[in-house]
């Protein structure tokens, strides 16, 4: 029997409650007569009828709920419940101790709602950054790519400029990396030659002081160009210059000094324009210590190459032909070990890449990057080859440039696999 008699007690008190939360009439206002709305008796703040109804059905659930739990203490404690939280309703239009916000509930389920499409938006933000990292890394291996083409079509460049003899001649095929040897003058019968008496005047092949020299000129066509004139001291007899026209139409093309009889430089018109645009130095073993090509023709040098012990050291390119060197190439035991790129162009290098030798062949396994512009490295990237392709395994990037890494990023067969952010300012990425 108790409870019939709770619910006839509470259901007149959440009547009672309810009437008592909604708006008395405006005294004011005429009866039925005038179709007309009352006026607002407060213009800042007009009623909102759904807020009124909302407001009612929170003070009856809290009505009912209050005589529930008060009805653990008998008859007067339903009472006493349903009317304290049925007040508590119509004031606030929550119900208590269901488990929702202020409202109902609208509230905390449009903040859940929110914090999934921020979620979902953050995601969509990251997989954009992946697309653009991926974009990035194949653009990298592009880029390691074209210059390992470069670097073997320097090779073979340099191969086939360096088989060129003295004479002209092609000689096999020798090693790139090798230093070569400074060409010999053909052994001729001494008959076959012109011998003339001649002065060099201070400075006219860069001697510091004159020169009485024998010109000894070799015209075998007899077209009055000769195709080779050595000159030798006239006290010593030992050869101090040689001109040579190697591809025998008619104009000196090659120049080659000698200091006590050894060479040491060579001066040289490849593409028969009349202007020098090769220069050889060899050391006193013989060797070739240094070649510098201007291969555009454009009168400015824009390949050094250095050597020592033997072997090619060093390479430096000027791609632009603006006088800058873009490209610098490191070997060392006739290994491909580093190189050096300024990609911008700006002057300074701002990308390293060091190689390891694998099956006789060169790749890349290590990339450093600056990507501020403040001359320093602050991105890292470690390669691994994987089906004889390099495939990007590590990357550490210094975002704030303190000279210590802050993003430390793992990959599984060129995907990003983990993330490791030491710089919590730096999240989300």
């Amino acid at each position: 029997m108790r409870r019939p008699i709770i619910s006839a007690l509470v259901l007149p008190l959440a009547l009672c409650v309810a009437c008592a939360t909604t708006p008395p009439p405006d005294p004011q206002t005429p009866g039925p007569v005038s179709s007309a709305p009352p006026p607002d008796p407060d213009p800042q703040s007009p009623p909102d009828p759904q807020a009124s109804a909302s407001h009612v059905d929170a003070a009856l659930e809290s009505m009912i709920m209050g005589a529930m739990v008060g009805s653990l203490f008998g008859l007067v404690g339903a009472g006493v419940g349903a009317v304290g939280l049925g007040i508590y309703g119509a004031v606030t239009g929550d119900v208590p101790l269901d488990g929702r916000g202020a409202g109902g509930g609208g509230s905390t389920r449009g903040s859940e709602a929110e914090k999934e499409d921020e979620m979902e938006r953050e995601i969509d933000k990251e997989m954009a950054k992946q697309d653009q990292l991926e974009g990035e890394i194949e653009k990298e291996l592009e880029r390691q790519e074209e210059l390992l083409k470069q670097i073997d079509t320097d090779e073979k460049v340099r191969e086939a400029e360096q088989s060129e003899a003295a004479t002209g001649e092609v000689t096999a095929s020798i090693d790139p990396l090798e230093a070569p040897h400074a060409p010999k003058e053909r052994d001729l019968p001494a008959s076959i030659f012109e011998e003339k008496p001649r002065k060099v005047a201070k400075g006219e092949w860069g001697n510091d002081k004159p020169l009485d020299v024998v010109a000894k000129s070799l015209d075998a066509d007899r077209d009055g160009a000769p195709e080779e004139i050595r000159y030798f001291d006239q006290k010593t007899g030992v050869i101090v210059r040689r001109e040579v026209d190697q591809d025998y139409d008619g104009r000196i093309d090659t120049w080659v000094h000698y200091d006590a009889g050894i060479t040491v430089a060579i001066e040289r018109d490849t593409d028969g324009d009349g202007k020098i645009d090769e220069w050889q130095t060899y050391g006193r073993d013989g060797l070739m210590a240094s070649r510098e090509v201007d291969r555009n023709a454009d009168g400015t040098r824009d390949a050094f190459y250095e050597y020592s012990a033997g072997s090619l050291v060093e390479e430096r390119h000027d791609g632009k032909s603006d006088g800058k060197i873009d490209r610098i190439v490191h070997y060392q035991n006739r290994k491909l070990v580093q190189s050096e790129e300024d990609l911008d162009h700006d002057g300074r290098m701002d990308t390293w890449t060091y190689f390891e030798t694998v099956g006789g062949h060169s790749q890349v396994a290590r990339v450093e990057r600056d990507t501020n512009g403040d001359g320093k490295p602050d991105t890292f990237e470690t390669y691994e080859q994987l089906a004889g392709k390099p495939t990007l395994k590590q990357r550490d990037e210094d975002k704030n440039g303190d000279g210590k890494i802050d993003v430390h990023s793992v990959y599984e067969n060129g995907k990003l696999k983990q993330r490791e952010i030491s710089d919590p300012t730096l999240t989300p990425l």
